[in-house]
């Protein structure tokens, strides 16, 4: 069988691959705790359900216009007014599979065979294979300082005549940290002057804590939509928890949003109607779900904090958003894969290697799921990581048996 050559460039998710290791784990009853997916364990919205159900109540389910459903369109205009400030058209917006379709659309409409994105380390796994899957070059940006949130100095330094685009995510998965205003400032005035596209992917732009809050990059430009280098990427997975639902969108210069229509005609044809109905009520919904959210992970966070400061040797930088932490387990194996592997197999709990995040020696851990499982899940790593704690341990009838790294 012959493989294409950019096919086989492309890694596999390391999130997937672990969640799939976990699950068959489970299968065999295993009593694995997982601190590595990134989906809350809230339920989705009941308005969110309720307008899915009315829809597939009438039966009518055929296709929908290629850039998403006009009330679900509708209701993504209004809410980048509220959120964003900005007053756009319908032609501005279009809806996708989820927050990564509009990006991938999105890359492939502005990039040619050898352009150049910037990416902010660290960075979202996807970003690298997708900029490599429409034949573009990812330049990474990597903080100097060993913190999670470079200089500008850097950013403009990576900058050179085959920059199309810089991508910014903030809250940022899959650190937490948030970008401070005046970076925000800086990389719109250097893409406007440049003609270089910012990509603002804002999933978890609502899931911050300790009052902190993040900026709107429109806040910094004095030009219309239409005229702007701004795009914004956003969807209903992280803040109302919908992730099954795969809806996402984009909002940007009508010409572009015209082009990524096209190639997502091409593609998929549309998003499922099912969905976008489900999207359309958690937008126009009781908004008070994502407070409650919010205030969830948060607790969450201060729980995770809270026992990772019993982990001897590792430090870690407390997050201001999204729902991942990343330790620096440097101290005990400079080597992510083979540390998240190690923990898996010996101590049944799912972490994610740091690595194809642009941070090696780290481990990205979510606090999404439940107080229990964060704090028996940095339990059994502590149990693993400590050459003085006992060979054995028993979790119910389970015997783990730990071979030091």
């Amino acid at each position: 069988m012959r493989i294409s050559q950019l096919a086989r460039t492309i890694n596999e998710s390391p999130t997937l691959a672990l969640n799939e290791a976990a699950r068959l784990l489970r299968e065999r009853g295993e009593p694995v705790i997982h601190l590595g997916i990134g989906e809350p364990k809230n339920k989705a919205p009941m308005a969110a359900i309720l307008s899915s159900a009315a829809k597939l109540k009438t039966g009518d389910i055929k296709y929908a216009p290629s850039d998403g459903l006009p009330s679900l369109k509708k209701a993504i205009i209004r809410y980048t007014e509220e959120n964003y400030r900005r007053v756009v058209a319908p032609e501005n917006v279009i809806v996708s599979t989820g927050d990564k379709q509009a990006l991938y659309n999105l890359l492939f409409a502005i990039t040619d065979p050898q352009d150049e994105i910037i990416l902010l380390a660290p960075y979202w796994v996807s970003y690298p294979e997708m900029v490599r899957m429409v034949y573009g070059v990812p330049v990474i940006v990597t903080p100097e300082d060993g913190s999670f949130v470079p200089q500008f100095s850097e950013i403009e330094r990576a900058v050179s005549s085959n920059t199309k685009a810089i991508i910014v995510n903030s809250p940022n998965n899959p650190s937490g940290a948030i970008y401070p205003p005046e970076l925000i400032a800086q990389l719109v005035e250097l893409c406007e002057s440049r003609d270089i596209f910012l990509i603002m992917d804002d999933i978890y732009h609502k899931l911050v804590f300790d009052g902190a809050c993040t900026v709107s990059a429109y806040d910094y430009t004095n030009r219309d939509v239409d005229s702007s280098n701004i795009v914004l990427v956003n969807g209903v997975s992280k803040l109302y928890g919908m992730t099954g639902f795969r809806i996402g969108w984009a909002v940007g210069p009508r010409r572009l949003i015209e082009v990524m229509t096209a190639i997502q005609a091409q593609t998929t044809s549309c998003p499922a109607v099912p969905s976008q109905a489900a999207a359309e009520g958690a937008l126009t919904g009781v908004q008070s779900v994502v407070e409650n959210l919010r205030l969830t992970i948060q607790n969450n966070r201060d729980v995770m904090m809270a026992e990772l400061q019993g982990l001897e040797g590792v430090r870690v930088e407390k997050p201001l958003g999204t729902f991942y932490c990343l330790p620096d387990f440097r101290a005990y194996n400079t080597n992510s894969v083979e540390l998240a592997t190690f923990l898996l197999n010996k101590a049944l709990v799912v972490t994610v290697p740091g690595a194809p995040f642009g941070m090696e020696g780290h481990l990205r851990l979510s606090y999404a799921g439940s107080i229990k499982e964060i704090m028996e899940g940095i339990e059994r790593i502590k149990w693993a990581l400590d050459p003085n704690a006992p060979n054995e341990i028993y979790i119910g009838d389970r015997k783990l048996v730990r071979d030091w790294l």
